[in-house]
């Protein structure tokens, strides 16, 4: 007798059942796993082996939702959103990067300013450690995914390379520079961006922020935010720069939250990091602002040239965030007080909320691209010069009075002559 009734097979509408639960049970037998399991994918329901069946349905435009473990170097190259570079053709447009093409250099890369031979476009080229990949599939997933992400306030990538143990990215390149460039070291024929473009600039980089939090899919922690990576077109347009790359030079990648080299960001990185080495999504809150409090003051995240207790930004501030009255003492002084009283107090408010310690208390960067967006919209302070001066206003009484004055001594005059006459006549 069975022991698993409840197992056992049905007919079917012809009563023919005996050779084909002989083949069924060879097949399907109770310790054979179905053909069609496979484990899930961590964004996706959809099994890897979906993309691997028919390459030729999958857009090559795209990068399909779900995971990309599965998928070959062929497939994975077909999804990327992005150009296919030859390492000769980006040599070429960097003058075989010549050091003086080179723009600028991060923990695990090197960026040159080029210009593609086809087309004439400038582009910025980041040539990435050899080192940083055990093969080419984790870099073109890793490309795969940030090709995926557009906004108006995020620099586009052009294309790739993955010639051989060759690793680069090409970005649009950016004519403004970065907001380093406008806040810092002026040389003297250099005009200081005014308070108004300065909020924009925060305004702008909070949406990109924003969108790589809250919009992406999935979400992209930036890692490394700074004024260097904030890059601004002709008219002063921010677009963040270098974000996922913090996941880039892990060796396979990474997921949330993750450990990255973050070289060059001292005074930018938040507590939390220092204490475990984790960069969140509440991390690059923190980090925004510090540049929101640099956009205010003007001053390096740490600056030697200054006194000791000035020399680190945040801890500079830290003391006027509890006095209203004294917020006025952290605006640059090349702005020359040419700024609303209150988009200052709101401001230096919301730059106070994303430096707490804590990160449980910062606020989403929803709320501050809301703050923003609002303050920006502010009508700015009149100015106090064109009040009048009252002082010549009495000027028309004066001559009132002496009109008055006149009229009387005339008045005068003309009783004398007549107290003359009367005095001749009485003679």
């Amino acid at each position: 007798m069975s022991c698993l009734p409840c197992f056992g097979k049905k007919k079917n509408a012809n009563g023919d059942d005996d050779e084909e639960e002989e083949e069924e049970e060879e097949t399907t037998g109770p310790m054979a796993p179905p053909p069609a399991v496979h484990a899930p994918a961590p964004y996706a329901p959809a099994p890897a082996s979906m993309f691997s069946a028919a390459p030729a349905a999958m857009n090559p435009t795209k990068l399909p939702e779900g995971d990309t473990a599965g998928m070959s170097e062929d497939e994975l190259r077909q999804a990327i959103e992005g150009k296919a570079f030859a390492f000769r053709e980006l040599a070429k447009a960097t003058d075989h990067f010549t050091p003086y093409n080179l723009v600028g250099e991060g923990g695990f890369f090197r960026v040159y300013k080029g210009q593609l031979e086809k087309d004439g476009q400038a582009v910025a080229i980041k040539q990435l450690d050899k080192h940083g990949f055990q093969g080419n599939k984790e870099f073109l997933t890793e490309v795969a995914k940030l090709c995926k992400h557009h906004h108006e306030n995020l620099v586009d990538i052009i294309g790739y390379c993955a010639d051989g143990d060759q690793r680069l990215l090409v970005y649009e390149h950016m004519d403004g520079g970065s907001l380093e460039d406008h806040l810092f070291d002026l040389p003297a024929d250099k005009k200081p961006i005014d308070w108004t473009t300065r909020m924009m600039v925060a305004y702008g980089a909070a949406q990109g922020l924003e969108y790589l939090h809250e919009k992406a899919n999935p979400p992209v922690v930036y890692g490394d935010f700074k004024a260097s990576n904030v890059l601004l077109d002709a008219s002063f347009t921010p677009k963040l720069s270098d974000f996922g790359l913090a996941q880039l030079g892990q060796t396979g990648g990474g997921n949330m939250p993750m450990a990255a080299p973050m070289m060059g960001s001292f005074g930018c990185l938040a507590p939390e990091y220092d204490r475990g080495g984790q960069a969140t999504m509440k991390s690059d809150v923190y980090s925004f602002g510090v540049v929101l409090l640099q956009l205010i003051s003007g001053r390096r995240t740490v600056d030697g040239n200054r006194p000791a207790d000035e020399q680190n930004v945040v801890s500079w501030a830290l003391p006027k965030f509890k006095d209203q009255k004294r917020y006025h003492e952290l605006v640059d002084p090349l702005i020359n007080k040419e700024y609303p009283a209150k988009a200052l107090n709101q401001v230096v408010a919301m730059a106070a909320m994303c430096l707490q310690e804590e990160d449980c208390v910062r606020p989403m960067m929803g709320d501050v691209v809301m703050t923003l967006g609002f303050l920006t919209s502010l009508p700015p302070d009149p100015p106090s010069v064109s009040i009048p001066d009252p002082s010549p206003a009495p000027a028309p009484k004066k001559e009132e009075e002496s009109r008055r004055s006149r009229s009387s001594s005339s008045s005068s005059d003309d009783d004398d002559d007549q107290e003359e006459e009367e005095e001749d006549e009485e003679e």
